[in-house]
Order: structure tokens, then C-alpha cells, then sequence
């Protein structure tokens, strides 16, 4: 078949066109990015490592694992993870800075000063500064989180206003450059979102469908959709803990 002169104009402008519309869906090209996710003993192994997949999947992306020094880190469940580094080999300029929660360990980061001087001083110039579960306590108690909305795991959301902080039942919170995930499972979806800020939501997708996240659970994991026995039986496992932590953020002056 003979095409016209105007035939074959109309087809290179098409192309054109879906050529200009490819490059914008293309991913943003990135790199390097300085993110330091924070280690602490009694911290919960699974707010890091949902995180630290999406993260760690982008090429390129410099992601540390720190604490206050290097070694095996005891999480609540009993597994260990490994700090590389110490606090003082994380940078000063972050592209992101990042807590776990974990209540155990979270109670005990609330109260150490030097700890959440750390965090004070990191987070103030860090591009984003984000945390899962009730990493946001501590974030909160270093003075990171005064005048922002932010989330936590939802037996401990309401000690967020303790603490400067403006409570928010959302799975995830984005304030400004402060981003706070839910409890545990919630850091997966925090991840992505991380991703899709530093590389684009093409970049994302892919790395969503490569880790295969397509949620299908048996039970309902939100107060608002489980069992009344169900939400019964948590309150009454993590009550001592939310004792605890309320008492550990009356002990805290934020700045």
C-alpha cells in the first residue's frame, strides 16, 4: 500500500507524540540518594525490612543501617539484624532519615537523650524524615514532629498529641516532608510511596509487582474492621506498653 506525503507526516507526528509521552512515564533517572534507616535494640524487625526493600530496590540508592554501634541488633521478636555502621558514620545532609517503632525499644529511645539528639540534629536538614509504627513516638520526642500531622500504630496514636504531634488514622501521613506509616505491615506501603517521591510511580509500580504485593489477608487488620474480641485482645497484650509509653512521653520536654 502507497502512502501520501500527508499520510506519513501524520504518522511521524504520532510517534513523536507517543515518543514525548513514553519519556514522561519513564521512571526519573535518580540515584544516589543518602538514606539512613536507624537500629535499635527491642525495635520491630519487620517496620525496617518492608521499608528497606522498596528502598533498597532502587539503583543506586545509598541506604545505611545505623545504630548507636555497629553489630547485632535484638529485635522484639527475638531476630537479629545487623547495624553496618554507628550514628556517627551517618551523614550529616540525608536525603532521608528513617525509625522503626517497636515498643519495647521505642520506650527506651524516648528517654535517651542522646539518641534523640541525634535525630534532632539529623532530622532538621533532611530532605524527608519519616518513620513506621511508633517510631513516630520518638521522632515526635526529639522535637521532629511538633506542628505536624503524623500516624503511628493505632493503640498508640492518641500519645501522639503528648508530643507536639497531630494524630491522624491514615495508613500512611505525608506533612510537608514528614511521612509516618501505621503499625508493622504499614512500612510495605510506606516504602512504595518513599519510591515513587525519589524516582517516580513507574518506578514504584515495578518494584510493587516485582515483590509481588498484592494484599490478600484472612482477618482484618484495622480496629475499625476487626472483632470486637479481637481488638479486645490487643489492647489487652500491648496495654502495659501504651502504660509505659505514655509515662515515657510525659517525661519528655520537646523543644
Amino acid at each position: 500500500m502507497t502512502m501520501t506525503r500527508r499520510e506519513v507526516a501524520a504518522g511521524a507526528m504520532a510517534l513523536a507524540a507517543m515518543s514525548a509521552t513514553q519519556a514522561k512515564a519513564a521512571p526519573a533517572p535518580g540515584g544516589g540518594e543518602k538514606i539512613a534507616m536507624i537500629l535499635y535494640p527491642g525495635m520491630t524487625a519487620l517496620d525496617l525490612v518492608g521499608p528497606h526493600y522498596a528502598l533498597a530496590s532502587m539503583p543506586g540508592a545509598n541506604v545505611q543501617l545505623a545504630a548507636a554501634k555497629p553489630g547485632k541488633i535484638v529485635c522484639d521478636r527475638g531476630m537479629s539484624l545487623f547495624a553496618e555502621s554507628s550514628l556517627a558514620d551517618v551523614p550529616a545532609d540525608l536525603d532521608m532519615l528513617f525509625l522503626p517503632g517497636g515498643a519495647p525499644g521505642t520506650i527506651a529511645a524516648m528517654q535517651d537523650p542522646a539518641f534523640l539528639a541525634f535525630l534532632a540534629d539529623r532530622g532538621k536538614r533532611a530532605r524527608f524524615v519519616t518513620s513506621v509504627c511508633t517510631g513516630s513516638l520518638v521522632l515526635a520526642a526529639a522535637g521532629l514532629l511538633k506542628g505536624y500531622q503524623a500516624t503511628c500504630h493505632w493503640a498508640f496514636r492518641d500519645i501522639l498529641p503528648m508530643l507536639g504531634a497531630t494524630p491522624v488514622a491514615q495508613r500512611v501521613v505525608t506533612d510537608r516532608n514528614r511521612i509516618t506509616a501505621g503499625g508493622v505491615t504499614a512500612g510495605i506501603d510506606f516504602g512504595l510511596r518513599l519510591v515513587a517521591q525519589f524516582r517516580g510511580e513507574r518506578s514504584a509500580r515495578a518494584i510493587q509487582l516485582t515483590g509481588e504485593y498484592d494484599p490478600d489477608p484472612p482477618f482484618a487488620g484495622s480496629p475499625d474492621k476487626a472483632l470486637p474480641e479481637a481488638v479486645a485482645d490487643v489492647r489487652a497484650f500491648t496495654a502495659k506498653m501504651v502504660k509505659d509509653a505514655r509515662a515515657a512521653a510525659r517525661s519528655v520536654r520537646v523543644a
